[in-house]
């Protein structure tokens, strides 16, 4: 007897297909694919095109301009398969996940036409700057400011660790207006084309085996017309935050994903590697720390399916403490997924034949990004637990 639930945790049929369809892709591709591609310095342009022809990339955007009509829900899906089968999509926590849903919850109509088919098919790509030099995980902090001059802004400032601006189109930014009334600076989000005179951007060598780059920002003067402006210059930190929550959910995924191909390839390793009577995952020193890494992968992906479930849902507050959970969840079961696997493998762990060790890096992004653990369990301690807070 077979009991199929349709909740908000346990997944839908359309769901599962999804899974399965995406993970069909993934496999097609493989690692070698990904690998292959960092090795060379290039893009992965060729799986990027075929998951927006069929229709992933924009799954969670508006139909009538060219998405699926879904949520983050089916977004988060996307990239936690692709990443389980070695190929995660970096840009896909940026592009449809935090631009796409900013555009499309706030934009103009204009903005909407302009940039919404385009991020759906794949043809257009969107890059994120918020962090700053000097303000890291402190969004209050933030020093680039815009100001009017006119019927036009002029944007000044820099920005840090931004992820493919290289071969994005555009670059939503955070910047800060002032408020005429209160004198006060307050958050607001432009869209910067990336040919725009004055922006200017400087790539960031990092320690990280991935095909998108990271990119320093430079923008002096950069004159904008008024509607780069997206959304309400009131609305602020309402619609930087529905930017922010995806953003949470989406590397949520991706240290999911991580996590879950690292524990495959250590467990079939453990199943026929053998030394001296039966297989290593006989063991139970071996067997037991990867039956640890798949329950808390398991209940990550738990709660960063209820963080997506109130997104969509349009609880916005709720979504944002589940969010923050679920990153930290996520992003400590995944480093310590593939912590296990290269550990089970011994030497093998750190060879290129097998492709762990590049995760122990990359694993750490989870930790890291786009805020700290640190800063999370502040959230959790002050909104959650109505401690005082120390900062």
């Amino acid at each position: 007897m077979s009991v199929t639930f349709d909740n908000a945790l346990l997944e839908s049929e359309e769901r599962r297909t999804l899974r399965a369809s995406v993970a069909a892709l993934g496999r097609r591709f493989g690692r070698e694919y990904f690998t292959t591609a960092v090795r060379e310095g290039r893009q992965t342009d060729e799986l990027w095109q075929e998951a927006a022809k069929l229709g992933y990339l924009g799954v969670n955007l508006p139909e009538e301009y060219g998405g699926g009509g879904a949520g983050l829900s089916e977004l988060a899906i996307v990239l936690e398969e692709l990443g389980a089968t070695g190929c995660p999509l970096l840009l896909l926590v940026v592009s449809p996940a935090i631009c796409g849903t900013v555009i499309a919850r706030f934009g103009t109509g204009e903005q909407k036409r302009r940039w919404l088919p385009g991020l759906a098919d794949g043809t257009t790509r969107m890059a994120f700057g918020i962090t700053e030099p000097d303000a890291g995980s402190n969004s209050h902090r933030i020093t680039t400011t815009a100001r009017r001059e006119g019927d036009t802004w002029v944007l000044t400032g820099r920005k840090v660790f931004v992820s493919g601006v290289d071969i994005a189109d555009a670059t939503l930014i955070v910047g800060r207006t002032e408020d005429a009334r209160t004198g006060r600076l307050k958050p607001c989000l432009f869209v910067v084309p990336r040919e725009t005179p004055g922006f200017e951007f400087r790539h960031i060598p990092m320690e990280l085996a991935a095909p998108e780059k990271q990119f320093q920002l430079f923008l002096d003067d950069v004159r904008l017309p008024a509607d780069a402006l997206v959304g309400d210059e009131d609305a602020g930190l309402l619609q930087l935050f529905a930017g922010l929550n995806p953003e949470r959910v989406m590397t949520a995924a991706f240290s999911l994903g991580m996590g879950r191909y690292a524990l495959e390839v250590a467990v079939e390793y453990a199943r026929v590697r053998q030394v001296w009577k039966a297989p290593i995952g006989a063991h139970q020193a071996i067997a037991h720390p990867l039956a640890q890494a798949r329950i808390d992968l398991e209940l990550a992906g738990l709660m960063t399916r209820k963080a997506a479930f109130l997104y969509d849902a349009g609880d916005d507050m709720a979504a944002g403490e589940a969010a923050n959970m679920a990153k930290y969840a996520a992003a400590e079961a995944g480093a310590r997924a593939v912590d296990q696997a290269v550990h089970t493998l011994g030497g093998n762990g750190l060879t290129t034949e097998y492709g762990l060790a590049s995760l122990l890096t990359a694993s750490r992004v989870g930790r890291i990004a786009p805020v700290s653990r640190e800063m999370i369990l502040n959230f959790v301690c002050h909104h959650t637990l109505g401690l005082p807070r120390s900062y």
